[in-house]
């Protein structure tokens, strides 16, 4: 069975999309898909229900879901005790944005310990531009932020977490499929303000508007921006995964807005290039796994 295969199977349930899977894997669609038909071939059945652009996994594939994943762990976990690096000892020093720290790094920090416990973590906070600046400067071994371009950096995608536009349990909106443009005019809206938050791209959304959305408070925080959410101040648009706890918790519902859908907030691991590369390749690994569960 070939583990790429699997791979891609566990990618596209995650995400619930091909199209999404591909970019994560940095694949092509059509490739993703040889590969979940490949799968198929392998294991003589069909894994997911195809309706449209939504898709289902069937019985079989549900079943075949905990040992796909239990495989990807075995190989991961092997792979990187046979080839842990040699720099990967003593200090390691990662920077990232504060969302990063609140809402990825708990879950990635543990399974990096796991593979290399031999390792000290130093974790410091900053906003992206500055920590640009200090892995240039070997100030620290790893980053992670929105995409930077630069010829002395070396770049993966960890992460891509859609931006959704979030209300109150209660609000009108929970009522309804989708909301246009249109409806979103006489709301009060909460913006969160990040460098990484591509806000003009949403703002381009409603630019043909006779009335835009109203933006009533202007916070650089994302806490701060669910809470007010969550106390009725207004609704806001947000990155789905810091919102993952109180999602299922039923304090904040997602609302689908055709407008913007497609937007994310990206986040990609960043060394210098010739330094830190395999300890920078092994963090994604380990990231995207524990991402994954």
């Amino acid at each position: 069975m070939n583990l790429d295969n699997l791979e891609a199977f566990v990618y596209v349930v995650h995400y619930g999309s091909f199209n999404k899977a591909a970019d994560a894997l940095f694949l092509s669609q059509p490739s993703v898909t040889a590969r979940i038909q490949s799968l198929e071939r392998d294991l003589d059945c069909q894994l997911f229900d195809r309706m449209g652009k939504k898709i289902n996994l069937t019985d079989k594939g549900q079943r075949f879901l905990p040992d796909a994943q239990q495989i990807l762990r075995i190989y991961q976990s092997s792979k990187q005790h046979l080839h842990r690096a040699a720099e990967v000892t003593g200090e390691l020093r990662i920077d990232c944005t504060i969302s990063v720290s609140n809402y990825i790094i708990p879950q990635i920090l543990p399974r990096i310990k796991e593979e290399f416990p031999e390792v000290d973590i130093r974790l410091t906070t900053a906003a992206s531009d500055f920590i640009l600046r200090r892995v240039l400067s070997n100030e620290s071994d790893l980053g992670l932020v929105r995409n930077v371009i630069h010829p002395q950096i070396h770049s993966l995608k960890l992460l891509e977490d859609p931006i959704k536009l979030f209300v109150y349990e209660g609000h009108p909106f929970t009522k309804l499929e989708s909301v246009s443009a249109e409806l979103l005019s006489n709301e009060p809206f909460i913006f969160f303000e990040c460098g990484s938050l591509d806000w003009v791209r949403i703002q381009r959304s409603f630019e043909n508007l006779t009335e835009p959305p109203r933006i009533n408070y202007q916070v650089d925080n994302l806490e701060t921006a669910k809470k007010l959410v969550m106390n009725r101040a207004g609704i806001c648009f947000l990155p789905e995964l810091c919102a993952k706890k109180e999602i299922q918790e039923g304090r904040l519902i997602p609302v689908p807005v055709p407008e913007i859908s497609g937007n994310a907030l990206h986040t990609h691991i960043i060394s210098r290039i010739g330094e830190s590369t395999s300890l920078a390749k092994a963090f994604l690994a380990a990231g995207r796994e524990a991402l994954l569960h």
